[in-house]
């Protein structure tokens, strides 16, 4: 093994993954209720230690370490700012919580507010109507289409001067441990116990991606930069190996 091949090499692929992510957060800067996700990288095991073979290596060499590994992706939950639209369809949650949605048995999470009644009369996510808005008790809403919808500050939706549903709005324990499943639909983890949670509701209002352009475009230039002294270290040692090769090795 040539660790320094190794952990150039190591540095290329992280970086490529961490230019991913960024840009795609780029990409979804102007999606509503987009949280942006975070490359986490942590150091990488030398070879003989992922194989339990420290005795067959040298030393010295181990403790420069296998250089970078990429984590699992997190996804950063802080809110975006709010935007006001003057439909009263859209809602925007401030402070802790997020809206349940649910297709079938499937249950996600989402902070998009954007929202519609669907063909079937149910409230929905306007940009997937098959993902129907449950209310406290985790049922699809359902209401009448004729009728001019309003929602209270506490997520309480009235008709006709009457209350038809509350809207669900749960938060689990842990929420970097939410991960995405397309969309601005955020999954729950197996096992995670979802409470109550009671924002105050902003009507005619929506919550714009977390992302910041400006900073993901400066992360994304430094990632680059990386990337490319990696590449280019790459290139100098295997120049260095095909002169030590093919020169230094000659018999005058």
């Amino acid at each position: 093994m040539i660790y320094g091949l190794y952990l150039s090499a190591s540095g290329v692929m992280t970086n490529s993954y961490r230019q991913d992510v960024i840009a795609n957060n780029i990409a979804n800067s102007e999606t509503v209720g987009f949280k942006k996700d975070l490359a986490i990288l942590q150091q990488r095991s030398t070879a003989a230690q992922e194989l339990g073979q420290q005795s067959q290596t040298n030393p010295l060499l181990e403790n420069i370490g296998g250089g970078l590994l990429a984590a699992r992706l997190a996804v950063d939950t802080r809110p975006g700012e709010f935007e006001p639209t003057g439909n009263n369809m859209d809602l925007a949650l401030e402070g802790n919580g997020f809206l349940a949605v649910g297709s079938g048995k499937k249950m996600h999470l989402t902070r998009n507010g954007q929202l519609i009644l669907n063909r079937n009369g149910a409230l929905a996510l306007s940009n997937d109507p098959a993902q129907t808005v449950l209310d406290d008790k985790r049922v699809p809403i359902t209401l009448d289409g004729t009728q001019p919808i309003n929602i209270a500050s506490d997520g309480t939706i009235t008709q006709a001067g009457k209350i038809v549903a509350h809207i669900g709005f749960f938060d689990t324990g842990d929420p970097e441990a939410l991960q995405k499943d397309g969309g601005t639909l955020l999954s729950i983890p197996e096992g995670a116990t979802l409470t109550q949670a009671s924002p105050t509701v902003r009507t005619g209002f929506v919550e714009r991606s977390n992302v910041d352009p400006a900073t993901e475009l400066t992360e994304l230039m430094d990632t680059q930069r990386q990337l490319e002294a990696n590449a280019n270290m790459i290139h100098i040692q295997d120049e260095t190996l095909d002169k030590l090769v093919n020169d230094v090795g000659k018999i005058g």
